[in-house]
């Protein structure tokens, strides 16, 4: 095939050149940075042209970029594409197939290695838009027979050693606000092609004021989009590397990592141009307009100088295809809202208007069918012309006002806003016309933008307050082309998520879909679905928490549901699903793969332990697997130093210990030593946590009821009581609710008593000195409820002594007090705390009169009668020698006296027997026992 020449010939750009010169010194008063400045662009621009492989210069998502590119394939028909793209991804293109655009790609690691661990997991994704340059040649490349399409950037190993910062960068949009669908990429690094911003504040402020516009992606579609639309291939092509130079010079900052990308790409293109024996004529090279004006010494076919590629780390790398939409594109480069829906309704435009047919991936997920164009008869060689000039020269050619368009937007808009809870009538779209034909006018436009007509909806329809979900702005967007949002096809998913898809089948739902949709389960009728509550109950721990809800049942330890509800929204949160397939091959393997990652992580607690055993059980069923994580769970508890974690380790041991007692094998070996370990871990801390004033009572609490509520289990293990009562008398607190705390555990212990405990809290209410810290002394005595239960009345007796005793001038000023305090401290035991009170003062309003409360009563217990010592020998013994038992009793502090002896025998029983012999009688022969002697 006969290829035309496209290289410029002999100082074709000279005459440019020089009055480029000419106006830098007239405008500066001397040569100088202005005119080295453009003449270095003139000499990009030659250079780039001039270049044995032709170079095609792209913008990220440019409809101009789109255009060109299909009429340039159709005449080229070149038989190599290179592209700007990591090469790694290369497999992923043949996938594009079986989505619907757009689409990003995507790689993944979860593990890394020559890498901060802080940075995991690493996630870079390349979005694709059925407009963009990019997914033009690799839809022509794939379905053109005899057609190779080569990615030549750096891969993206290389993404992150080259450029250590871009993992930190923030991924807030510049323009506009965040969206709904913004997160679609989640925290990805964004690979895109060409990336075309001055990158000089200075100088994109003074383009935004001079153009009239508001943001950079208005300025950049009426200045260069819509000029080039229309334009030929060769100023296309000159006009784009102009940029690309001018805003690479203009760029503050390093270079080196666009410089190093442009040397990897050039020795990749040598390496296969050479490997192959390829007429580089027969090749294109598709990269960003500022790569195109690239000034490294490897820049071109004929450079001879090496450039030696670092090898890539040994983090494995997972690929594959997520969901994009033009929003997520827009917040992942920081693009204005809308700007990608208004560049895909301008490239729509452009096909049509230019007749042209673009490529399309066979098989495409929401494409429409339409016939092969033949290609179009090659060009004769012809050499390139000087077009810059005469583009610069001229003033833009600007398209004349349609009528029918704006018209047709402005009765679209209205109808819309109506749907969406505004207030617009058909006033409101004559005024909207009249306002875009007046914005476009004082903007020197003869034809409104659609960013015209954005502000005049915006000015004539915005209300104090938006009625529904979306303002106007969105709306404009939504009517303009609306965010169109991708979906990968069942084909392009991973294992793992095509395995999820099946096993859900049963379920009968569209699990393709946006929407959220309930499935309703049966499972005491139909317990066939029963594996699928399982696996939605899984995926529910891994996916993020608005993927899957439960609106009806519960999963836990011993927990059977008869019957669940669920909304599945798995279609929107396609992304998470694709990368939880980079995890592993099944859910359950993630969820154990994680489990165990957890458990060995070095932040790793016995809470974490504990809660990971929980999530094995409750989940996947594992014995095996719990029984290994608890053994971890138990070094873990050995291994701390501080008790931050205690109320959780309490709680979860507690649910752990009473599941294992309702099983048939009964307690594992690890709860067993978890208790022993937990007890005497906690005994040592004891002193020390009742003293550091880091340590909350809340934390302190939860270690008394450890050692309380587990006391029996672990003496019977081994353990030893002295140890918990040693740690009690050591402990010397200051803060209020801590010594609560240890009244309440001497309490339990038996080393205060309830007459002694009650006298202190009097003594406390009567102190002037101690009454502001009353609700902390009370806040103390019920976080003891859960390790001393006795307690509850007592503190019942507390606070009711507290509102009745003292005046409102001390009570009303620590009420408040003591309402925060118990919310904050003690919020889950206070319903414990009132229904002991329901049970103490009376139901009835009658009744209140006549209570005497409990503590308030005077009891008088009468001394329970001595029984008489029978007579016997130890007791005539005893009574023949009193001398030692009076010395004992001297000895011990015991007062009294010397019972009288009883009768020796007993005289009622022995008369009724010899009044009544016959039923002795009859006994004694039953048993055979011969008869006594009289």
């Amino acid at each position: 095939m006969n290829v035309p020449d496209t290289r410029p010939a002999p100082n074709t750009f000279a005459a440019l050149r020089d009055q480029l010169a000419d106006a830098a010194v007239a405008f500066a008063g001397a040569p100088g940075a202005a005119g080295d400045i453009l003449a270095g662009i003139v000499d990009d621009v030659d250079r780039a042209l001039s270049e044995r492989l032709e170079i095609f210069p792209v913008c990220h998502h440019s409809p101009a970029s789109g255009l060109a590119m299909v009429r340039r394939l159709r005449e080229k028909q070149p038989s190599v594409i290179y592209l700007e793209l990591c090469e790694d991804m290369r497999p992923l293109m043949d996938e594009l197939r079986n989505c619907r655009l757009p689409i990003a790609l995507q790689a993944f690691a979860t593990e890394i290695e020559g890498f901060p661990a802080e940075w995991a997991p690493l996630s870079v994704v390349a979005p694709i838009t059925e407009s963009s340059a990019e997914y033009q040649a690799i839809a022509y490349a794939l379905d053109t027979p005899g057609v190779e399409l080569v990615l030549v950037d750096r891969s993206t190993d290389h993404v992150f050693q080259w450029a250590p910062e871009t993992k930190k960068q923030s991924e807030t949009p510049a323009d506009g606000e965040q969206r709904e669908d913004d997160g679609l990429h989640g925290g990805a690094v964004g690979l895109e092609i060409g990336d075309l911003r001055p990158r000089f504040a200075e100088l994109e402020e003074h383009l935004l004021h001079h153009g009239k516009v508001r943001h950079w992606s208005e300025w950049w579609d009426q200045y260069v989009e819509q000029p080039l639309v229309d334009a030929d291939y060769d100023t296309y092509r000159q006009v784009m590397v102009m940029i690309g130079s001018l805003f690479r010079r203009l760029r503050r900052g390093s270079t080196v990592e666009d410089e190093d990308r442009e040397r990897y790409m050039w020795t990749r293109m040598r390496e296969h141009l050479a490997a192959n024996d390829i007429d580089p004529a027969q090749a294109l090279y598709v990269c960003g307009a500022a790569h195109a004006a690239s000034p490294v010494e490897q820049f071109g076919l004929a450079a001879s100088e090496p450039f030696e590629i670092s090898p890539r780390s040994a983090t494995t790398w997972h690929y594959g295809l997520i969901p994009s939409s033009h929003s997520a594109i827009e917040a992942q480069f920081g693009l204005a809202g809308g700007a990608v829906s208004i560049a895909a309704a301008t490239w729509a435009k452009g096909l049509r208007r230019g007749k042209l047919q673009s490529f399309q991936l066979e098989g495409q997920q929401g494409a429409k069918k339409r016939a092969k164009q033949p290609p179009l008869p090659a060009e004769s060689e012809a050499e390139v012309t000087d077009r810059l000039s005469g583009f610069l020269s001229r003033p833009p050619v600007l398209d004349p006002l349609d009528e029918a368009e704006l018209l047709e937007w402005s009765v679209d808009i209205v109808r819309l806003a109506r749907r969406n809870g505004y207030l617009a009538s058909t006033a409101d779209a004559i005024a909207i016309f009249e306002t875009s034909i007046l914005l476009a006018g004082l903007r020197n436009r003869a034809r409104p933008t659609p960013y015209d007509f954005q502000d005049a909806a915006v000015t004539c329809l915005e209300k104090d307050r938006v009625p529904g979900r979306r303002d106007v702005r969105r709306l404009c967007e939504i009517l303009l082309g609306g965010d169109r949002i991708g979906q990968v096809g069942y084909a392009a998913l991973p294992p793992l998520a095509r395995d999820v898809l099946d096993r859900l089948a049963p379920l009968g739902l569209d699990l393709s879909k946006r929407t959220l949709q309930r499935a309703l389960l049966d499972l005491k009728a139909n317990p066939d679905l029963r594996p699928c509550s399982n696996l939605l109950w899984l995926l529910r721990r891994l996916l993020p928490q608005d993927a899957l809800r439960p609106i009806m049942g519960s999963r836990g330890l011993g927990e059977t549901s008869i019957q669940e509800s669920w909304d599945i929204g798995l279609g929107k949160h396609q992304r998470s699903l694709v990368e939880l397939g980079y995890e592993g091959v099944s859910v359950e393997q993630v969820l154990e793969q994680r489990l165990r990652r957890a458990v060995a992580a070095p932040d790793a607690t016995a809470a974490v332990a504990l809660g990971a055993v929980e999530d094995a059980l409750v989940y996947l069923g594992s014995v095996r697997l719990a029984d290994e994580l608890g053994h971890r769970a138990v070094e873990l508890l050995a291994a701390e130093r501080t008790v931050d974690d205690a109320p959780v380790v309490l709680r979860r041991i507690r649910v752990l210990l009473n599941y294992f007692r309702s099983t048939e094998d009964g307690l594992p070996a690890w709860c067993e030593r978890f208790v022993t370990a937990g007890y005497a871990h906690y005994c040592t801390l004891l002193p020390t946590a009742f003293a550091a004033e880091e340590t909350g009572p809340g934390q302190v609490a939860a270690m008394l009821g450890f050692l309380f509520g587990m006391e029996n289990l672990a003496l019977s293990l081994g353990c030893d009581h002295t140890q918990l009562e040693l740690a009690v008398l050591q402990s010397h607190p200051e803060a209020p609710a801590k010594v609560a705390l240890l009244w309440a555990a001497r309490f339990q212990l038996g080393l205060l008593t309830m007459a002694e405990l009650r006298a202190r809290c009097d003594g406390m209410l009567a102190n002037p000195l101690v009454l502001p810290t009353v609700p902390q002394y009370v806040s103390g005595f019920v976080q003891a409820i859960d390790p001393a239960p006795a307690l509850k009345p007592f503190v019942v007796e507390l606070l009711s002594k507290a509102f009745g005793t003292l005046p409102d001038t001390v009570l009303l000023p620590w009420l408040p007090k003591l309402i925060t305090t118990l919310k904050d401290q003690a919020g889950d035991l206070i319903p414990g705390l009132v229904r002991e009170a329901g049970r103490t003062f009376p139901g009835a309003l009658p009744a209140v009169d006549a209570f005497v409360p409990p503590w308030s009563a005077e009891f008088t217990t009468a001394a329970p009668p001595v029984a008489a010592a029978p007579r016997g020998p130890v007791t005539e013994l005893l009574a023949a020698h009193p001398a030692a038992c009076d010395a004992l009793s001297g000895l011990l502090g015991i007062d009294g006296g010397w019972q009288e002896a009883g009768p020796a025998g007993n005289h009622e029983v022995a008369g009724l027997l010899e009044r009544f012999p016959g039923t002795a009688a009859a006994l004694t022969a039953l048993l055979d026992v011969p008869a006594a002697r009289s």
